[in-house]
């Protein structure tokens, strides 16, 4: 075996660990809003479900977008528990929680606003 050189297996192992890709966990929070607990991101914005969506598809593209923009998932994103992934048509992806896509509401200027609830009657705060 001249020429071969082994690891320690504590060292094999630590090394394993740095190289292994870290998956990104959707970033939510439950916040408290008017409307009871809600779903909102790291920095406490609200999220909502679109009635017209199917569980696994998006349905909010052009205009619809711009008012709703996705809640996008970083490349290296992991489902995990009832959140899953999402790929737009646009080759994007999105958070979704329990199958049913994430979105943010332009109205919404500050951490656990809620006035996107109902818009259009088919708008919804998204729930834990």
């Amino acid at each position: 075996m001249s020429g071969i050189k082994f690891l320690p297996p504590a060292l094999a192992i630590g090394f394993a660990l740095v190289i292994s890709p870290a998956f990104a966990q959707a970033p939510v929070s439950t916040v408290s809003t008017d409307l009871g607990d809600v779903l909102a991101d790291a920095d406490g914005m609200v999220l909502y479900t679109f009635r017209n969506d199917e569980a696994g598809v998006s349905n909010c593209y052009d205009q619809c977008a711009e008012n709703w923009p996705p809640f996008f998932a970083q490349d290296d994103a992991a489902e995990e528990g009832g959140y899953t992934l999402v790929t737009r048509t646009d080759g994007t992806v999105q958070w979704a929680k329990d199958g049913m896509p994430l979105y943010y509401w332009v109205g919404d200027t500050e951490p656990g606003q809620t006035t996107g609830d109902g818009v259009g009657g088919n708008w919804d705060v998204a729930r834990p």
